[in-house]
């Protein structure tokens, strides 16, 4: 067998994987007494406003199979993190196995349950995130991760830490399909450097973006006179376009010299952002815990 055949072969095993469960089809039954319904569906795949089930989850997904398999847009899980310790609504330190083989169970049903587009969201710690990784790419396909966030999940550092003070956990996520793209971030945190103080027909802008080549640019390397015949020297790559599309932006007022004529700047407008992609780092949340539900 060559390297190939065997890395293709790699998978993570454990106790009992061979074992599942065998699931009948489940029907749910509504309680009337508990339901609500607004006067008027959204579509016709709309069969509850919200619905909340009581029950074992795994049973649960499997009921949902019949009427939402291929339909369901986005998937969000926060299950045990396996961290050892003991609620009082649950107690969250399965063997490992076991907990393998549960959660196994409930991410196969998961995708049969996502649409073509759809995506799983699902928050660990590092008890368990390398291994549910790892599981994740078996039932999903390597190619179908997404990102690992790390969101700071304190805003507390434990000083008694013996080693480290452990301040944040991790949302995995993945697309049903490879190539999932999540959709663009206003940049709200960036509107306040916008302003039009000179009335400019375009919107709000801001100064700052680099006018020099991300790299080495011989043919860019050029000097540029400023109005009070100053020579301002290119950056180190060279200027980011040509002499004559750099004298284009500076007619439509783009690019301008500064006022002391010895530089020029570039003028960013608000209307032209694209927004951005999520960031894998959340940092900047409004802290709280999130309860961790019982998967029995």
């Amino acid at each position: 067998m060559n390297m190939a055949d065997r890395r293709q072969k790699l998978e993570l095993t454990w106790i009992g994987k061979d074992e599942r469960p065998r699931l009948e089809p489940r029907i749910l039954l509504e309680d009337p007494e508990l339901s609500f319904h607004a006067p008027k569906r959204i579509s016709e795949t709309d069969l509850f406003d919200n619905m909340l089930i009581h029950g074992d989850n795994l049973l649960a997904l499997k009921a949902l199979e019949q009427s939402l398999a291929g339909k369901v847009k986005c998937v969000f899980i926060d299950p045990p993190y396996n961290t050892g310790s003991a609620f009082p609504q649950y107690a969250d330190g399965l063997e490992h196995s076991l907990w393998l083989s549960l959660m196994r169970d409930r991410l196969a049903l998961i995708r049969d349950l996502l649409a073509f587009d759809g995506s799983l969201w699902v928050t660990i710690d590092d008890h368990e995130a390398h291994y549910l990784k790892v599981l994740l790419d078996e039932v999903f396909g390597r190619s179908c991760f997404v990102a690992s966030v790390v969101w700071r999940s304190t805003d507390n550092s434990n000083n008694d830490a013996k080693q480290f003070s452990t301040d944040h956990n991790y949302v995995i996520v993945y697309g049903r399909e490879p190539g999932w793209q999540p959709k663009k971030l206003a940049e709200t945190d960036k509107r306040s450097h916008f302003r039009n103080p000179d009335g400019d027909p375009r919107g709000p802008w801001f100064d700052g973006n680099p006018l020099n080549s991300p790299k080495p640019r011989p043919n860019l390397k050029f000097d540029l006179i400023g109005p009070n015949g100053d020579v301002i020297k290119p950056p180190k790559n060279g200027w980011r376009w040509s002499r004559e599309t750099i004298a284009e932006r500076m007619a439509t007022g783009e690019i301008r010299f500064t006022p002391d004529g010895k530089g020029i700047r570039r003028r960013t407008y608000l209307a032209d952002m694209k927004g951005l992609p999520p960031s894998t780092l959340w940092a900047d949340l409004e802290q709280g815990t999130i309860g961790r539900p019982n998967m029995n």
